[in-house]
């Protein structure tokens, strides 16, 4: 720690000798603070690469040299060549010798062994077929997305469980039409639970859509002819006398568009006299 002097002087009683004193005073050295070094999260262990679109040829070789990647951090592209002799894959960090080194996918499938870091980085974080051509089986992923499938097959299951006939057949008349007035509630019941183990996304969708009970409603008075759609699905009319309702917007489906109209003032009068003819 540094030091600094500094003199004060002491008057004694008179006839004593004249005595200075030192006072020495301490200064602080600044902090310096250490540069942190960033820790490489690269995590090490063994990866498995497989081709895209179920594709498994015998085999199959990927691009190893010639390739550029726009680095970010450095504002500009680099070349990257995989090599069985270097410890990167840029080649602009290598020294000496470059044995270029084949990358070939067996069966579909290509092992990387955890000591194999840049071989794995050139594939998960480099190569621009990454993603497309292939890619690196996430087991963790990929039991996460298996979960979200599952959770969603069992809470669509339960859906179709408690649902009432007239919302079962509202669902079910969008995936088979006008086969569902032909079906006792049995098959009804077993048809609704299959469509939402195989579709549990879109029955769901269908479940929680608040028009589709008012497009069931529109479709059942067409098929009793109550309701007329024209050839050209573009209006709606009376099937007694032929006498206009409404015209169907160019660029929406005509049963979503009617289901639409009977939340209007004047679609709510029809939809009650409709509602009486079908009981």
């Amino acid at each position: 720690m540094t030091k600094k002097q500094k003199k004060a002087s002491y008057q004694g009683d008179p006839g004593d000798e004249h005595v200075e004193q030192v006072v020495v005073a301490e200064i602080p050295k600044p902090v310096v603070e250490k540069p942190k070094v960033k820790k490489d999260d690269w995590e090490i262990k063994s990866r498995l690469y497989i081709l895209k679109y179920d594709k498994t040829p015998l085999s199959y070789a990927i691009k190893t040299s010639g390739i550029n990647y726009f680095d970010e951090k450095a504002g500009y592209e680099r070349e990257l060549k995989y090599t069985s002799n270097q410890k990167t894959c840029f080649v602009d960090e290598m020294k000496g010798e470059q044995r270029l080194e084949h990358i070939i996918f067996r069966n579909g499938s290509l092992f990387v062994p955890k000591n194999k870091v840049v071989l794995q980085k050139f594939l998960s974080l480099y190569h621009p077929m990454k993603d497309r051509l292939f890619e690196e089986v996430n087991k963790v992923a990929n039991a996460v997305n298996e979960i979200d499938v599952l959770e969603m097959e069992i809470e669509a299951l339960n859906a179709a469980q408690n649902l009432d006939i007239d919302m079962a057949e509202a669902v079910m008349r969008v995936e088979i039409g006008s086969k569902v007035s032909e079906m006792s509630s049995k098959e009804l019941k077993r048809d609704l639970l299959l469509y939402a183990k195989k579709n549990p996304r879109l029955f769901l969708d269908l479940v929680n859509d608040e028009n589709v009970m008012l497009r069931n409603f529109g479709i059942r008075a067409t098929e009793m002819n109550i309701l007329k759609l024209s050839s050209d699905q573009r209006t709606f009319s009376w099937g007694s006398n032929d006498r206009k309702l409404m015209n169907v917007p160019f660029d929406e489906h005509p049963y979503s568009a009617l289901a639409a109209w009977f939340k209007t003032d004047e679609g709510m009068e029809i939809y009650a006299n409709i509602e009486k003819q079908l009981k």
